[in-house]
Parts: C-alpha cells; structure tokens; sequence
C-alpha cells in the first residue's frame, strides 16, 4: 500500500522538505508499485521449446520390455525344472514304495514280522506313530479305518517285539465308538475316551487273533490307557496252557492313546501348578529344574519314545506333545501317500536300528 508522503511527494513533485523532485527519482518512487515488465520473444521462445520437448520426449520402453522378458524366462526355466524334479521324485517314491510293499509283506503271520526284524541291532522299547483321521468318506467309515490303522500297527509292533507302543491321533478320535451315548457326550471328551477304551482293547485283541490265532501261547496280552485315566486290561488269571507256559509268561504289550490335548495343555497346566506351590511356598524357585519337569511330564502323560514314526508324505508333528520328542529319532518317507503301511513301519525300524544315539555328545 502506497504511503502517506510517497503519495504526497508523488502528486506535488517534492519531497518532504520541499525540494522538486527529477524525473529519475519519480520513476524511482513509482517503480514498486509498477507490474513486471513483459518477457520479450526471445526469452518466451526458449521456455516454449522447453515445454513441447517435455511433452514430445521419447521415454524408453525397449529396455524394460527386455528385461521383463527375461525375467519371465528365467522364471518359466526354473519352474519346468522343479516342477519336472518334483513329478520324477514322486514317481521314483512310488514305484519304491510299490516294490517294498510287495517284497516286505506280513501276510498276517508274526513269523514273518520276527524274520524281518530279527537282524536288526536294537528295537526300540518305546514306539510312538502318527495316524491321521482320512478327510474322505463317512464319519462312520473315517473312523472304522483309523481304528483299523491303530489294530495294524499294534500287531506289528507285538510282533516285533515292542513293548510300548504310542499312539497319537489329534483330535482323539482314535478311540472313539461308533456308537456313543447321550451321557457319554455330555461327559465330553473324558467320558469318550472311558467308554470307548475296551471297545479299541476288543478290536486289538480280535486282530491278534487274527495274526496268532485264538489258543496260540506266544498271543501277547495288551493293555490300553490314556493319560489321566486307568489302565485297561481285562482280568484274567494265569492258566497253564498245553505247553507248560502261563498267561503271565506271555509277551506283553502297552498301548498309550495320546492326543493334542496331552501336549501344549499339560505343559501350561504344570506350569501353573509350579507357579502356585512356588507362591505358596511349597516348592521353591530352585527346585524347580528339567528333570522334575521330565518326571511330571512322565507321570501324567508319557516319557520320550525312542521312536517316532509318521505315516503322511512329510513329517507333521501336527500338535505332537513338544516335550517328549527332544531325543527322539523321527522318521517318515518322502511323498508317501500310501497311508499306514509295513513297509514303513519296517524301514522305519531300520533306520532306528542304524541311528547312533550322541546325546549332545
């Protein structure tokens, strides 16, 4: 905004103290309030050219066109050869896997089971699988297959001369009924597990006879349980059979039904229960190590198979109580989808067999 005495100075030619003003200094007084001078053709033409050369450059596009396809062959290179690995892996899996099924084969005979392993160095005193609930079918039918598998791998291992076997299935299933009642529902899984236990003892006991038949000595007697529940054994008394041997002198076997709840769960359970005696002075913070740990663990759920075996295409733990498995040799056949079968069963003994146990060492 003008001032007072410019604008004053301005309309009388003189300054504040009268004196007349030049042209040059009116020019002066009037030039910050003038608008800019208009650019001339010659600095116009420039900027101009600027602009259209921006709007008419060329960007490159054959660079990255190339680049973009190379990367898209190296890329479809890659694929076709790992695509073509994986196909002739599986087939290669396959075809074993067909092979070793038809040479190593038990035709129910525990003669046969004793033969194959009879070379081995060491059997494992306590086996442990992973069987899976079969995502196709009926309910009825998933599950009589699953307690099929159970029956297989317990007469394997009777024949073989285990004396522990393990058997973890996820969701518990495993030893579930067909049929199961009103009241044994709204129990919850406990009630399951009670209600079901002789029915999976009976299904075992018919596929032993199955393999020794029904008054052969050398038949093992089993004995089924869970954690936090009773052993399961019918009562019986040692009679002497034909030969002179007693029921007690016949092979025993012991089957474990374990499941995810068994795992993760008894572990936060036995940590509160530290925790509280530990706060209750009961128990204090020092005595609390791995082996008390391990004894609990033991004591409620199991202790650490020697042996873990899985049944699937690739090792899944799939919920796997986490504290047993710390020394345990864990084995499973690449790309199997052939289900419970002898042939892994047996491979897997071999390799247990071969396994050199350091223990940190």
């Amino acid at each position: 905004m003008v001032g007072v005495r410019q604008q004053a100075a301005f309309h009388s030619d003189r300054d504040a103290n009268g004196r007349p003003l030049s042209a040059s200094e009116r020019e002066k007084l009037l030039k910050p309030y003038l608008p800019a001078a208009p650019k001339t053709q010659a600095t116009a033409q420039p900027q101009q050219n600027g602009k259209q050369a921006k709007l008419f450059t060329h960007k490159p596009r054959v660079r990255p066109a190339i680049r973009h396809a190379i990367h898209y062959l190296l890329f479809t290179i890659i694929h076709t050869v790992f695509s073509v690995y994986i196909r002739v892996r599986q087939v290669y899996h396959a075809v074993v896997d067909r092979v070793l099924a038809i040479l190593y084969y038990h035709h129910r005979t525990p003669e046969l089971i004793k033969r194959d392993v009879k070379n081995l160095s060491k059997v494992p005193q306590h086996l442990s699988v992973i069987l899976q609930l079969p995502p196709e079918g009926g309910k009825k039918d998933r599950l009589e297959t699953l307690v099929n598998d159970a029956c297989e791998v317990a007469a394997w291992s009777a024949c073989a001369g285990v004396p522990m076997l393990s058997i973890y299935e996820r969701t518990g299933r495993a030893y579930a009924m067909h049929r199961i009642d009103v009241k044994a529902k709204a129990n919850g899984v406990a009630g399951i597990l009670k209600s079901s236990l002789p029915h999976l003892h009976r299904r075992i006991e018919r596929n032993l006879i199955s393999y020794y038949g029904a008054t052969s000595p050398l038949k093992p007697t089993v004995s089924l349980r869970a954690p936090h529940l009773p052993s399961y054994s019918p009562p019986h008394s040692p009679e002497p059979s034909s030969n002179g041997t007693t029921e007690s002198s016949r092979p025993h076997i012991t089957i474990l039904l374990i499941s995810a709840s068994d795992g993760r769960q008894t572990l936060v359970d036995l940590t509160r229960t530290l925790a509280s005696m530990a706060q209750d002075q009961k128990l204090q913070p020092a005595d609390i190590s791995a082996e008390l740990i391990d004894a609990e663990i033991s004591e409620s759920v199991m202790g650490e198979p020697d042996l873990l075996i899985c049944f699937g295409d690739r090792v899944v733990l799939d919920g796997y109580p986490p504290w047993q498995v710390r020394l345990t040799e864990i084995y499973g056949v690449q790309d199997h989808v052939g289900g419970v079968e002898y042939h892994v069963f047996l491979r897997g003994l071999y390799r247990f067999a071969k396994a050199e146990m350091r223990f940190g060492r």
